[in-house]
């Protein structure tokens, strides 16, 4: 192929292409500068729009935490008069319990009741074999007679000293007379006045010693009643209806008189009555009266409820548990109840005065103390500080710092304080 031709180049001057090279240089510096300048301002309002976006942002959320109102759960604080449930764990005693030893010296004859027999009041438990104390009656009761028969003749002694005196005294009477008229001497007058006077002291004398026998007399009258009811306790009676609980000895067993020191032979409780005995704390101590109604229930008797009554208490608290002693006594006909049984005791217990009472979640602890924080009626945080008087574990009784219907905060936040705008979520 055939190269087509090129035209041919303009002459120019030298001189004037040089200035016209020097144009484009010098537009392509300015253009250059140019851009460097908006770059460089671009960065700046970057940065300040990026500094005057944070201040904003900062000011937003301190603003926001000025005026943060947290959400609060609330109830009433309610106003309690009616009696407080209280349970308390106790133990069951017999009504009466006798430990039953023996009052004469000799040998086991006959048992007739063993653990576990049923006993009425008079019943023969056993009998004792005891030789030396009736052959000790037998000569008490002799030796009585002898002084029933001293007595009888010191009797007589002074029959006889009275009849004498009488005597001695119409002799000496008629010889005075006639020794002042002269028809008797005066020696005997005098013989007859000293037997007079030796027969008033015969007859005193023999009057003591009535005395004296009538004493011994009730001696030993007393000797053998004491030995006559030695002699009765050879038989071992029930003292009351019960039940035998123990027995320590058996047919041929030596037992010892007034061995109070020692085993008991038998052990005898009455069962158709039980008393229930707990503590109750300071609390609830001064609401009991006797007569008060309470519910004993055993674990192993589920919904078996014994009812019982209030019957003695020990009116004094214990200064170490601040505790007082309470008995329950439970009629227990059937049986069913069993001294020494683990039970609990629910009472009743009459206010001594009506009470404010809040969940335990409503209550601070914090350096000022036990607070409540209340919520009035402008949604605002009042802090008030109270005195528990009760706890019941999930709700406290309050003695100060309400007086019930207040609106108090449910587990407030830990910075919560006076004055404070919350808004309040009533708990359902």
């Amino acid at each position: 192929m055939n190269e087509m031709p090129r035209p041919p180049k303009p002459e120019t001057s030298p001189h004037v292409s040089g200035r016209e090279e020097a144009k484009p240089r010098r537009g392509r510096f300015v253009g250059l500068l140019v851009l460097v300048v908006l770059l460089l301002a671009g960065l700046i309002a970057l940065g300040a729009w990026t500094h005057w976006s944070r201040d904003q942002r900062a000011a937003q959320v301190q603003q926001e935490q000025t005026n943060f109102e947290p959400t609060v759960r609330t109830t009433l604080a309610k106003t309690e008069d009616q009696p407080v449930p209280l349970t308390l764990p106790g133990t069951t005693l017999a009504f009466d319990q006798a430990s039953i030893y023996a009052r004469a010296t000799g040998y086991i004859a006959e048992r007739r009741v063993d653990i576990g027999s049923r006993v009425k009041q008079g019943d023969l438990l056993a009998r004792i074999t005891a030789p030396d104390l009736d052959a000790q009656l037998s000569q008490a009761a002799a030796q009585l007679g002898q002084t029933q028969a001293a007595l009888t003749q010191a009797n007589a002694m002074v029959d006889q000293a009275r009849a004498n005196l009488k005597l001695a005294n119409v002799t000496n009477y008629r010889t005075s007379t006639l020794a002042k008229q002269g028809w008797e001497t005066l020696q005997n007058a005098d013989t007859t006045g000293a037997s007079l006077n030796t027969n008033t002291a015969n007859l005193e004398s023999a009057i003591a010693g009535v005395k004296v026998a009538e004493a011994n007399f009730k001696a030993q009258l007393a000797t053998v009643q004491r030995l006559q009811q030695l002699t009765d306790y050879e038989k071992v009676t029930a003292p009351f209806n019960g039940i035998v609980t123990a027995r320590n000895v058996d047919t041929g067993d030596l037992v010892t008189q007034d061995a109070g020191g020692g085993m008991p032979m038998f052990m005898l409780q009455r069962d158709d009555v039980i008393r229930a005995q707990t503590y109750v704390p300071q609390s609830g101590a001064f609401g009991l009266k006797d007569g008060l109604e309470a519910k004993v229930t055993v674990p192993e008797m589920p919904g078996q409820p014994f009812t019982g009554h209030v019957a003695r208490t020990a009116i004094a608290l214990d200064t170490s548990s601040r505790a007082m002693l309470v008995q329950v006594d439970v009629e227990n006909k059937d049986g069913r109840l069993h001294p020494g049984t683990y039970v609990d005791i629910a009472f009743s217990i009459p206010r001594t005065h009506a009470g404010v009472v809040v969940p335990s979640e409503a209550v601070l602890f914090n350096a000022t103390g036990l607070q409540v924080a209340v919520i009035g009626d402008d949604n605002k945080v009042q802090m008030r500080q109270v005195t528990v008087y009760r706890d019941f574990g999930t709700s406290v009784e309050l003695s100060e710092g309400l007086k019930g219907g207040e609106r108090v905060a449910l587990s407030p936040p830990v910075d919560i304080h006076d004055g404070e705008t919350v808004k309040p979520q009533d708990d359902k």
